[in-house]
């Protein structure tokens, strides 16, 4: 138990890697007062990538509802809907649904095909 190691000893221990969890902290800073808590780097990738997930999520479905509403509007005008198709062939739509690894990697890290579909033009 930690308990039984003299609080001098304790003391020395500089810092601690932790993962998120609130009873860990909580444990850690009551047993090491004078320590540096430091949330390990897979904990905190995980965190930020799961939000930027939630953040491309959020903006395809604002797209497929935007085009849904501009298809709804071209039926109700006898035309015929056409999506703004980028320079790399696709769609916004279609970008953000195929561009999930790009977001991770460093553009300079970026294949052939993630280039292409990273532009973000209209033809």
């Amino acid at each position: 138990m930690i308990s039984k190691t003299p609080l001098k000893q304790r003391n020395k221990v500089k810092e601690i890697t932790l993962d998120m969890a609130a009873n860990i902290q909580l444990i850690a800073k009551r047993s090491f007062p004078n320590t540096t808590l430091v949330t390990d780097r897979f904990h905190v990738q995980k965190l930020a990538t799961e939000a930027l997930q939630q953040i491309r999520i959020k903006h395809r479905w604002e797209a497929i509802d935007q085009e849904s509403e501009v298809i709804e509007v071209a039926k109700a005008e006898k035309k015929r809907y056409e999506p703004i198709v980028l320079s790399n062939g696709g769609t916004v739509k279609q970008l953000l649904a195929r561009g999930r690894y790009s977001l991770y990697k460093r553009s300079e890290k970026w294949t052939f095909t993630q280039k292409e579909r990273a532009v973000d033009k209209p033809v």
